[in-house]
């Protein structure tokens, strides 16, 4: 997954001339909390929901290149999703401009990398469940439990184990959808598998 396929693209931005009241303006339509600063097409800086509030009652008088942030922290369209949510995290912000070549094409938030997360999990889609549970050892694998739920009829949208451990193992995943995940559950038991839960 690279964050050109899931940055939001052609972002509304500002210029470093206008006032912080255009900006407050053009986050109150847009619903957004930043908005990047260009200048001749180059991303030159930021400015937040945070820095309109230091001003407020001094919007109409100050103007962006006054409170923008230059030092920026930006990711490329090629670069990985799991890149950009690092950044977001060690950074404590809420988004990223993706630049390319100088020139902002896009921005990935926090809300474009959860939707991107749901998608992966198959957790986006309305009337599916996921049946979490452990192999052990010499017990079946991921890939017969696999196998065991596509036999009665279930669509596998996504499978996986989480980095938590249980008692010393893995905890294995599979989102899919069913008309009834619990009957599907009780199969797997009968089958060597342990059930941990089934979760919507």
């Amino acid at each position: 997954m690279i964050v050109g396929k899931h940055m939001t693209e052609n972002p509304v931005v500002i210029g470093p001339d206008d006032f912080l009241s255009t900006v407050q303006e053009k986050m109150k339509t847009g619903g957004f909390r930043r908005v990047p600063v260009v200048h001749n097409d180059r991303l030159i800086g930021i400015v937040t929901d945070r820095d309109l509030r230091q001003y407020m009652g001094l919007l109409e008088k100050i103007k962006v290149n006054a409170v923008m942030t230059v030092i920026l922290a930006t990711v490329s369209p090629r670069d990985t999703i799991e890149k950009a949510a690092q950044l977001i995290l060690k950074r404590k912000i809420g988004g990223l401009p993706v630049v390319e070549e100088h020139k902002l094409v896009g921005v990935i938030t926090t809300s474009d990398l959860l939707q991107t997360f749901l998608d992966v999990m198959g957790a986006s889609e309305e009337g599916t469940s996921r049946i979490d549970f452990l192999t052990g050892g010499e017990e079946p694998t991921l890939a017969e439990a696999s196998k065991v739920l596509q036999e009665e009829g279930a669509e596998i949208l996504s499978l996986g184990t989480h980095r938590e451990k249980w008692d010393g193992d893995s905890i294995f995943y599979l989102r899919l959808r069913s008309a009834d995940p619990n009957r599907l559950a009780e199969i797997l038991k009968r089958r060597g598998f342990t059930v941990l839960g089934v979760h919507a």
